[in-house]
């Protein structure tokens, strides 16, 4: 499989780029990944890069987007934090990635069995992690309030929700860009047992 062009690139919709996420992860649940050349894609890439896609995912170690999507070198930018929350550096890095880099979709990815999530549930305090958690709370309160208790996996697809949420109050370019049809702004959830991602529907 080759690495994106400018001109395969400019000619992927939206739509197109979510179904090549889709298909990327079937090939990785099934454990049958594209045959690449890497260290080709190191040299083709040092010219330049032209990534279709922008993941925001969680800094577990079991869930490195480029494999679970079974993407190579130059095809995404990987943006990690713990528990996949938003803040003002995160925005820019999408924003650089969407509207100067021209990538036509945006997936904000949860897991089961978050570390970060649990702990937020847990209401754990320790140093900044205690200021990091604090940005997942709303999640765990909007799922306690619907369900009167706390459910980890159900706070981790509400805190995807409102990550998403945050990325189109806060960030009025990349709002603008799907209002226009120039990306996809979606959520999904990562599944740990069994390598499977699973997209929102709205």
């Amino acid at each position: 499989m080759k690495t994106h062009t400018k001109l395969t690139q400019e000619n992927l919709t939206p739509k197109d780029a979510h179904s090549i996420l889709v298909k990327g992860n079937e090939r990785f649940v099934q454990n049958v990944k594209a045959q690449r050349d890497l260290k080709n894609q190191v040299l083709e890439t040092s010219k330049g890069q032209y990534p279709f896609a922008v993941i925001l995912s969680c800094i577990d170690s079991r869930v490195p987007a480029e494999l679970v999507f079974d993407q190579g070198i130059g095809d995404v930018f990987s943006v990690r934090i713990a528990g996949n929350v938003v803040n003002k550096d995160i925005l820019g890095s999408m924003e650089y990635a969407c509207k100067v880099a021209k990538s036509k979709i945006v997936v904000v990815m949860g897991h089961t069995k978050c570390g970060a999530v649990t702990a937020a549930c847990d209401n754990v305090e320790l140093g900044n992690i205690t200021h990091l958690l604090e940005k997942i709370k709303p999640a765990v309160k909007s799922v306690k309030a619907k369900d009167g208790k706390v459910d980890v996996e159900k706070v981790a697809i509400e805190n995807v929700k409102i990550s998403i949420e945050q990325i189109l109050k806060d960030s009025p370019i990349l709002k603008e860009m799907e209002d226009n049809n120039e990306i996809e702004i979606v959520g999904a959830l990562y599944d740990v047992s069994n390598g499977k991602v699973e997209f929102f529907v709205d």
